[in-house]
């Protein structure tokens, strides 16, 4: 059955205006007005609200082996509460383990991925090296739609990336056209820094930011980048949450360098002081990383965020419950590291980015869908509303209100943490694959109705030491024998 949402305002990331939205068979058909519909075509009216692309959350961890447990959120119910959220794709993450093979993780992934109710993606972690992962990585990149490699630079111990791996993956991307993303921050510095504040005495949730400052992240941050640019392969870092790590994205694109930023509505929302609570719990399920920051690298970020240094906003959505995170009672480092938030993403940003004057609804198309889309290489078949685009809509009611809490989202998960936040402006009605899945406070979802989306490469990008190389002269340089 064809579907129709009229009478609103269409909100792209490079115009607005007035029209109709017809979608058959997954995808736009028609957008304009006065359009021509086929009998009985379901209407949804969209009078006085937006009518917005869906939005892509570009970091996700549904189901994550992680620390001794598993993510308490599945690939159904997390891309179900997304939808009630807005958000109609997600990228997750393909984490092998150390040694593991790489095609195995990546099917069991897909596997695990298979009750979907959003369409997904997926970035595939380097967390070791040798010929079968420069292998496997073309294999991806060739066969299975993945264009994006991450690799992660804390965790020591576990799936932390060494420079050499790093080096060896990202010359491999390169070849292949594939973008490199990192989570920044320096794996032996924070193993140092977390053997130290233990051996000080403190044992609870405050103890995780000061074992995770800033400049271990910005140190990271700024290695990671001059490593790409040594290999000339583009670069995309993940949760960015600090002045450190936003100065140096910016020095690297103002440079020319191919660097993108990504930053979490938390990060944007919150300071450190969550870990300060005196009900343990509470503060225990704020402990992720990077952590949130003191006050100050909030409106950095935002201004990162505004100026087009920051690129995309994403949630990191890892939930673990309370029974989960106790597992470090007496010991943060062993506190299971995530927080959730795919399906309160775009509200929040909404309410402090929008109705704040920080961003126009323009741009925040632009920095919760359109720019995940053409960074990863699915524009325009995602993150615009045209022609031919799939049919993954939200429709936006700018004057609506909500309540956030966990009594009633539907996030897996016994805590929020933007609890109790009163956001002004909601969807109202989230369209994915052409089928209304939400409608006015009704979730549709179904298990299973989410696609793979394929993501393909860029052409291979130059051999910058190639090239440096051949600029030199051949010639040896004579010198005198000393006599």
């Amino acid at each position: 059955m064809a579907l129709l949402i009229q009478g609103g305002t269409i909100v792209n990331a490079d115009q607005s205006f007035r029209g109709d939205v017809l979608c058959q068979n997954g995808k736009i058909v028609a957008v304009g007005e006065n359009l021509d519909v086929p009998a009985n075509t379901e209407k949804v009216d969209a009078s006085g609200c937006m009518v917005m692309p869906g939005g892509i959350d570009p970091h996700t961890h549904m189901q994550l082996p992680f620390m001794g447990t598993v993510a308490s959120e599945d690939f159904y119910s997390g891309t179900a509460a997304g939808l009630a959220g807005g958000t109609t794709m997600i990228i997750d993450f393909v984490i092998p383990s150390p040694q593991q093979d790489i095609m195995e993780a990546y099917h069991q992934w897909r596997e695990w991925a298979e009750k979907s109710a959003a369409d997904y993606s997926f970035h595939v972690a380097i967390t070791w090296w040798d010929e079968s992962v420069r292998e496997a990585m073309g294999t991806l990149a060739r066969d299975y739609g993945v264009n994006s490699f991450k690799h992660f630079m804390a965790y020591k111990g576990a799936i932390m990336a060494d420079d050499e791996i790093l080096v060896n993956s990202f010359d491999e991307a390169r070849k292949l056209g594939a973008l490199c993303t990192v989570h920044a921050e320096n794996g032996e510095l924070v193993d140092r820094l977390q053997k130290k504040v233990l051996a000080q005495g403190i044992t609870g949730p405050e103890g995780h930011p000061l074992s995770r400052p800033p400049v271990v992240e910005g140190e990271a941050a700024n290695r990671a980048i001059q490593i790409a640019q040594v290999l000339n392969v583009p670069l995309y870092l993940v949760h960015t949450s600090c002045i450190e790590s936003l100065d140096a994205i910016a020095r690297a694109r103002q440079s020319g360098q191919r660097v993108f930023g990504e930053v979490l509505a938390g990060h944007l929302m919150l300071d450190d002081s969550v870990y300060r609570d005196s009900n343990w719990a509470s503060a225990a399920a704020h402990v992720m990383s990077p952590p949130f920051r003191p006050k100050g690298h909030q409106e950095a970020l935002w201004r990162g965020l505004q100026s087009g240094m920051l690129q995309t906003t994403a949630t990191d959505h890892c939930c673990f419950c309370e029974p989960q995170k106790a597992a470090g009672k007496d010991d943060f480092t062993k506190i299971p590291n995530g927080t959730a938030g795919i399906e309160d993403r775009m509200h929040v940003l909404w309410d402090q980015g929008v109705n704040t004057g920080r961003l126009t609804p323009n741009e925040f198309v632009a920095v919760t869908s359109s720019n995940a889309a053409k960074i990863f290489n699915i524009y325009p078949r995602k993150g615009c509303v045209q022609v031919g685009a799939d049919a993954d809509l939200v429709v936006w009611d700018q004057e609506k209100t909500r309540t956030i809490s966990k009594e009633t989202h539907h996030q897996n998960i016994d805590f929020n943490i933007f609890e109790g936040m009163t956001v002004k402006g909601v969807n109202i009605a989230t369209i994915s694959n052409g089928k209304l899945v939400y409608f006015d406070g009704e979730l549709r979802a179904v298990k299973g109705a989410g696609k793979y989306v394929d993501r393909p490469c860029y052409a291979p990008f130059y051999d910058a030491l190639e090239k440096n190389a051949a600029n030199l002269s051949v010639e040896p340089v004579n010198r005198k024998e000393n006599s």
